[in-house]
């Protein structure tokens, strides 16, 4: 998995200037996670505006977590911006399932634009295949091992994208490959906003790496940082060090303990 590490190198060189329009519960800590990789983080959804900036961006990340219709908009014109100019795109569809403005959100900006990856958990990818995946708020309700595996690769046949379906174990899929990641730790769940970051991050290695490899080194790359914060005990000090982690980390240390397997 060397190709991980170099990933990460290319990432630290290049600096790239990922656009985000996010939920404003996570701006700040997805934006910290973005400078602590090295990659220099945008956020901008005026609709005013969206188009040009995406333009000037290396990729562009969207995430659901709290829409309101002039934040859809805004979305939905970015989308069509990136399609247009060949920018890579993640969508992080929060909370699908949930309600149906989610849900159609997610589904119409699947389907107006060329979205590059998809990251969820298994509820929210479930309810983007119409299984009506059980969620409850923006946590997934339902994981299994083997369905989860199976999930991404539907997902990613269904969409023609890179579908990544996050829980105790990720599992990668572009269809034809799939990869499980078993890297990560507890705490990440008990601090607000850690997918988000997972997601900002690919948007990162999407920028230099193609979406399939992009998406595997991100989570790799967040995850391991994540273990190694873990050594905090508790949320918030594991929150800090989790920023820590993802300046210092290196390509060795993430090749020699990335836990990632063929499915």
């Amino acid at each position: 998995m060397e190709w991980i590490g170099d990933a990460l190198r290319k990432v630290r060189e290049k600096r790239p200037l990922v656009h985000n329009i996010t939920n404003y519960v996570v701006m700040n800590e997805t934006a910290n996670a973005l400078l602590a990789l090295g990659a220099s983080p945008v956020m901008a959804h005026a609709i005013e505006e969206v188009g040009e900036m995406v333009s000037i961006a290396d990729s562009l990340v969207i995430n659901i977590g709290t829409l309101s219709p002039p934040w859809i908009a805004s979305m939905e014109k970015a989308v069509k911006a990136a399609s247009e100019l060949g920018k890579p795109v993640v969508l992080d569809p929060v909370g699908a399932g949930a309600t149906k403005l989610r849900t159609s959100t997610a589904m119409k900006l699947l389907e107006m634009g060329d979205i590059s990856v998809i990251r969820g958990n298994f509820g929210e990818i479930s309810a983007l295949l119409g299984e009506h995946g059980k969620t409850r708020g923006v946590d997934s309700a339902e994981y299994s091992l083997e369905s989860a595996s199976q999930l991404a690769e539907r997902a990613a046949g269904e969409f023609g994208t890179v579908v990544a379906v996050t829980g105790p174990v990720d599992f990668v899929s572009d269809g034809k490959r799939t990869y499980a990641v078993e890297n990560g730790h507890k705490l990440l769940g008990k601090v607000t906003g850690t997918g988000c970051m997972a997601t900002a991050i690919t948007g990162a290695f999407l920028a230099v790496e193609e979406p399939l490899k992009a998406t595997v080194s991100a989570l790799v790359t967040f995850e391991v940082a994540a273990e190694l914060a873990s050594e905090a005990k508790y949320p918030g000090t594991f929150h800090v060090r989790l920023y820590d982690y993802l300046y210092a980390i290196d390509s060795e240390t993430v090749v020699r303990m990335a836990k990632v397997r063929g499915v």
